[in-house]
């Protein structure tokens, strides 16, 4: 009962595209596939930042350790 088949699944398919069009349907697609692209190209860029935030927090730690190790010497 509980089961949707192929058939059914058609059925739908056909009762959507009449009642919205195919050129409604196609402008649909586009507008979610290019939302669904701008949405990676958003993490992408995020998880960029975070990188470059931790590789300039490394640098830093770095920098510090190398500077007191400088003035460790000329002591």
């Amino acid at each position: 009962m509980g089961n949707i088949g192929i058939w059914q699944l058609l059925i739908v398919a056909v009762i959507i595209i009449l009642l919205f069009g195919t050129k409604k349907l196609r402008t649909l697609g586009s507008d979610l596939g290019s939302s669904v692209k701008g949405f990676k190209k958003a993490i992408a860029s995020e998880d960029d930042k975070k990188s470059s935030d931790t590789q300039d927090i490394n640098d830093t730690i770095v920098n510090k350790e190398s500077a007191e190790s400088k003035d460790k010497e000329q002591v």
